[in-house]
């Protein structure tokens, strides 16, 4: 039974109903959406031309991403270790032998390790959260320090126990000379635990039980305020459901140690309404729908486009706040970095799920140029590890168009083997077959390797992984040092294709893994089809077997063959391919040489767990017809998100561009499919009126340059 919550002596008026929610709406250009027209006549659609020159593909489609904890990773200055504090452990947060303190690397020692960096074939350095953060937090054997940098009570610095300021500066010079971009961490969702309520009850308290109230003591709905379409209620400390309790005034900026800007509803369940409005493990949930919070944090990350020349963000917790922040705040930054001449500013969010329908709109809605894409991660590991059906890569890949929009496709998604939270593809490795041979658990980290560099995506290289890391789970125990180590819960841990411990330093370029994850990146970099080529699914064995796709280069038309095998043995799979009586000549994991058929199909072996590519020895054929389309709209009664799907016959390498107009507004481009089947998604705005004409137009255009167009129609429904 949830507690009864007593409202305060001066709002004797207050009722406890919750408001009926007046629906929010998205400010992005591409989701706000005219409810009637201005003009008698819809403007006419946009011409083929014009649709046809949309681009193919957008920011960040050719990087090869390297993850670090920079406390983890190498410790130039010894000085700083504890963050210039001083005390017992619990005051620095400094303690080498335990792996939930503080281990001494710096931004000192990443500087002087970027040629080890380089050395893997990497373009984007991307580091856990650098900014100053509570030293400790917990009591007893529940302590331990902010060493991974989520912990945020100073968003304008460096911590010292990383460095200063000035060593960033180096730092970020010392990567672009190197041809390495460099990405933040950064954190909107939540900051150091330092607001506590006077309750000391910590149990999360709904908005339907106990809704929020104004500074007057009228109940409100904060998600009715959420899209900065109306001003928001002024509040006060008792408009809360808990209490809130400043205990130190030392966030900066400033407006962050007013306990009115979080939501202040108790901890998180990681379910339901909680997700967003509960505090994340006690620390303090900021209360995004509040436009302030918004501001403030598009004010405290403009500071670091400006002042430093960074590349792009990785946001994280990205799913535990509302959308319509990520549609306002995204649309700022990357305006803003427009502005300081970064039109290749690049951002990617953790949405912790293996659903694609969960991860998706927070690009197509939320705006961001891509996710960490755990859909992949999660069928990664099961082919490569547990001997899955490949059906569950093709389901993955098959939902690619559900990223697709005006500035962004499924060729941005950020693509990962394991992570500092979930634990490293190694120990995935070892939990999978407890019983396997250090021989048998490199070759199939060599597998996964393979998958991840060989499809659709930008690869991340967790650090350690290259060293055959491995560890018992996730979270500390997948945060070994790469400096040799004091901590007694890392000298244990096994490491793949060596026998060397984590008692000595681990930067060794000679290992199996970073041989052959260098030689993955020169095979992409030789072969730039590897990385953003046309993937085209080819052939998924219903079982342990072959996965194989197409990627095809759309300027030269030449196509690459990449087929899979997870099996214990060798198998054969035939599929078809873009061209007929075309040999194809092994470039990666055979030397063999095999030719398409009359009918373009493609008889190849895989040898048991591993990977091979073979290369087209000419271009794909010019298309004997040119391309025809049809469109399907939505059915009518459309609402929230729907499909738009063309038929196209004819052609070649077609690629298809498509536009909505809803009422008589403007019309917007929805994105492109380069390959079958060819459609895209259209979120129709809630608050759009039921009734309200929708248009739709496709352009296809094919490897000559052909095009041909088709357009269709449709209404829209009452939202549920």
């Amino acid at each position: 039974m949830i507690p009864r919550w007593r409202a305060p002596a001066r709002r004797r008026t207050a009722r406890a109903g919750r408001v009926a929610a007046v629906t929010a709406t998205a400010l992005a250009a591409a989701l706000v959406q005219p409810l009637a027209a201005r003009a008698d006549t819809p403007p006419p659609p946009p011409s083929d031309a014009r649709l046809a020159a949309e681009p193919a593909r957008h920011d960040a489609t050719r990087e090869q991403f390297y993850f670090v904890l920079p406390d983890r990773f190498a410790n130039g200055d010894t000085g700083n270790d504890k963050g210039g504090l001083t005390g017992t452990r619990l005051t620095t947060g400094y303690d080498p032998t335990d792996k939930g303190f503080y281990q001494g690397g710096d931004l000192k020692g990443l500087t002087k390790k970027l040629d080890y960096i380089k050395g893997l074939g990497t373009t984007a350095l991307w580091m856990a959260p650098i900014f100053k953060n509570q030293p400790v937090q917990g009591a007893g054997a529940n302590a331990s320090a902010g060493y991974h940098g989520y912990w945020i009570t100073d968003f304008t610095q460096v911590d010292p126990h990383f460095g200063t300021n000035k060593d960033l500066e180096t730092l970020i010079d010392k990567a672009h000379a190197k041809g390495m971009k460099v990405f933040f961490d950064v954190i909107t969702n939540h900051t150091a635990d330092v607001v506590d309520y006077e309750e000391k009850s910590y149990d999360y308290l709904s908005k339907g039980a106990f809704p929020y109230l104004t500074k007057d003591g009228r109940p409100f709905d904060d998600a009715d305020y959420a899209d900065g379409r109306r001003d928001f209620p002024e509040v006060d400390s008792g408009s809360f459901p808990r209490t809130p309790k400043v205990t130190r005034n030392n966030k900066v900026p400033s407006w962050l140690n007013d306990p009115t800007m979080y939501h202040n509803r108790g901890d998180s369940t990681f379910a339901g309404e909680s997700s967003a409005h509960g505090d994340f493990s006690g620390l303090d949930d900021l209360w995004t729908e509040r436009p302030e919070v918004v501001r403030g944090m598009e004010r405290i990350y403009q500071r670091w486009v400006r002042d430093f020349d960074i590349d792009g963000f990785r946001i994280d917790t990205v799913k535990h706040v509302n959308m319509e922040f990520w549609t306002r705040w995204a649309t700022a930054l990357d305006a803003y970095a427009a502005k300081q001449g970064r039109d290749d500013f690049f951002m990617f969010g953790e949405v912790y799920s293996a659903d694609t329908d969960v991860t998706a709109p927070y690009v197509t809605q939320g705006r961001l140029d891509a996710t960490l894409d755990f859909p992949f991660q999660e069928a990664a590991r099961q082919y490569a590890s547990q001997g899955a059906s490949a059906q569950k890569l093709a389901g993955v890949f098959g939902d690619d168009y559900k990223y697709t929009t005006g500035k962004a496709n499924a060729y941005e998604q950020v693509t990962f083997l394991g992570n500092h939270d979930m634990g490293r593809i190694g120990s995935f490795l070892k939990q999978d077959d407890p019983k396997a041979t250090d021989a048998e658990l490199l070759a199939k980290a060599g597998l996964a390797n393979e998958l991840m560099f060989l499809s659709r995506g930008n690869p991340v290289v967790y650090y350690g992984d290259e060293q055959g890391f491995t560890g018992p789970g996730g979270d500390k125990d997948a945060r070994q040092t790469m400096f040799a180590s004091r901590t007694a819960d890392y000298l244990d841990d096994d490491r793949i294709g060596t026998d060397r411990t984590h008692a000595e330093d681990a930067y060794d370029t000679k290992t199996p893994l970073y041989r052959q994850i260098s030689a993955l990146a020169e095979l992409r970099k030789a072969n730039p089809a590897l990385t953003d080529g046309v993937q085209q699914q080819r052939y998924a064995a219903d079982g342990p077997g072959v996965y194989a796709f197409s990627r095809t280069d759309a300027k030269n038309g030449t196509e690459y063959v990449v087929a899979f095998n997870n099996a214990g043995e060798a198998k054969t799979a035939t599929f078809p391919t873009g061209s007929a009586g075309l040999a194809f000549k092994g470039i990666h994991g055979t030397g063999a040489s095999v030719k398409s058929d009359g009918d373009k199909k493609l008889t190849v072996t895989v040898p048991a767990g591993s990977a091979i590519v073979l290369k087209a020895s000419g271009r794909l054929a010019r298309p004997a017809t040119e391309p025809a389309v049809t469109l399907k709209a939505p059915p009518a009664g459309a609402t929230g998100t729907v499909e738009v799907t063309a038929d196209v016959d004819g052609g070649q390498l077609n690629r298809v561009v498509f536009a909505a107009q809803t009422g008589n507004g403007r019309w917007q481009t929805l994105g492109s499919a380069d390959h079958a089947p060819f459609k895209v998604t259209h979120t129709i705005g809630k608050n759009v009126a039921p009734g309200t004409a929708l248009r739709y137009k496709a352009v296809v255009v094919d490897s000559a340059g052909r095009t041909a167009s088709a357009l269709a129609a449709s209404t829209t429904g009452t939202p549920p």
